[in-house]
């Protein structure tokens, strides 16, 4: 028995903002100055080559969420689209990202409490792990409502960034590329994990009013609000300090605050990125275990993770799994190596849906969509298309070390369908 069903309370504001938090906290705050290092000053034409490839994605999963708006999501999609076998490896690697996303973040956290207070990295981040699972489980109305002041908040970080570099504006050449374009294409495969969310946002399908519209709505406003805001606020940063110094930061944003207004700035900017790296971690851990929650009520997983609290209405089983599994991930390493690992995991996992819009343009033609990718060639939507392509080309740059770690996960998933469909 699963208990009841859950609770529909979300609507559009609510879902766009929780995307909108997602994808702010996860790139910019966290990986600033990762990306700097490898793109230098034209680390704004790296977050705009990933907003391409990550619209084209973005797309397939307004048309799939329109069509079959469940808390599944990808599980749902592909086993629509491939069988259940299929379906399996793919929920498994969102499983999988979503725990690495998590463990990412709140890496991030840790980044910048340490900066702070002194903590060290990892005790920060399982502080956080643990105040978010209480959260979570509480239920997805209060999760909602705090996501909707805590992304306010990081938004207004954001923009506070873009207004104090305005001033400085012209102050450096945005097309200094020390490690050539490679190196900028390189930044853009680290920080398209900058605008994950917008596949996190199909997993609040069952707790959303109608969602056949709502969903795929969100998913385009929060990618429009996340692209505006990293394109300004990456010129903003380098035009203050250049890219060496974001390079040689932990905490980017407060350094670039610090340089300009003094160190109560400083500050400031450092409470914003640990409200928006905890807000992200949050809404990654509601995501993972609605996920795991679908797959569980869909019999691909053991059958305890679909059990819904009698009290808060909350697959409460699920999010203490996906929380605990983030927590281990903490100790994996540095957060370039951790986002990476989840990289090949998103890379792989778009390649599939995206095919999967265009196989069930053909296998179901007749199925109702709300919303429709626009744009076909001789019968096949061309941005699905492009979707698999870039996929493709940006797992290509991922170092040997991280895509190894990949394939052992994906390893692990084609394993554990095989095993689970011998037991079913």
């Amino acid at each position: 028995m699963t208990g009841e069903g859950l609770r529909r309370e979300l609507g559009l504001l609510e879902v766009t903002v929780s995307g909108v938090g997602i994808i702010l906290g996860a790139g910019i705050y966290a990986l600033l100055g990762e990306a700097a290092a490898l793109a230098g000053n034209a680390v704004w034409l790296a977050f705009g080559i990933s907003a391409v490839m990550a619209a084209c994605t973005g797309l397939s999963y307004a048309e799939l969420s329109s069509m079959f708006p469940r808390a599944g999501a990808e599980y749902d999609y592909v086993r629509c689209g491939f069988g259940r076998r299929w379906a399996f490896v793919i929920g498994w690697l969102i499983l999988a990202t979503g725990v690495l996303s998590t463990a990412t973040v709140s890496l991030g956290f840790g980044g910048y409490l340490f900066g702070a207070t002194g903590i060290p990295v990892i005790a920060g981040g399982v502080i956080l792990v643990a105040g978010i699972t209480v959260l979570a489980i509480r239920g997805i109305r209060e999760t909602a409502l705090f996501a909707i002041a805590m992304t306010l908040i990081e938004a207004a970080g954001i923009v506070f960034v873009i207004i104090i570099g305005l001033p400085h504006i012209g102050s450096v050449d945005y097309l200094v590329m020390p490690n050539g374009f490679s190196g900028v294409f390189r930044a853009a495969a680290l920080v398209f994990f900058a605008y994950m969310g917008f596949e996190e946002m199909v997993k609040l399908a069952e707790e959303t009013r109608d969602p056949e519209r709502t969903v795929p709505k969100a998913v385009i406003l929060a990618l429009a609000v996340a692209v505006a805001l990293y394109m300004l606020v990456t010129v903003s940063a380098v035009s203050v300090l250049g890219w060496e110094a974001l390079a040689a930061s932990p905490a980017p944003f407060a350094e670039i605050a610090g340089a300009v207004l003094g160190e109560g700035a400083f500050t400031i900017i450092i409470l914003v990125a640990l409200v928006a790296t905890a807000n992200t971690a949050l809404l990654l851990i509601v995501a993972a275990s609605r996920l795991a929650y679908g797959m569980a009520e869909g019999g691909s997983l053991p059958a305890p993770l679909a059990r819904v609290h009698p009290r808060f209405g909350t697959p409460w089983i699920a999010v203490l799994t996906a929380a605990t599994l983030s927590a281990v991930f903490l100790f994996a390493g540095g957060i370039a190596y951790v986002a990476n690992a989840t990289n090949f995991a998103l890379f792989l996992t778009f390649m599939v849906i995206n095919a999967t819009v265009i196989v069930l343009r053909r296998r179901m033609p007749e199925t109702v969509r709300p919303f429709r990718v626009p744009g076909t060639v001789a019968g096949v939507p061309f941005v699905p298309v492009l979707g698999i392509l870039f996929s493709f080309s940006l797992l290509a740059q991922l170092d040997l070390p991280v895509i190894g770690l990949g394939l052992l996960i994906l390893a692990a998933g084609v394993v554990g369908a095989y095993i689970w469909e011998r037991k079913g």
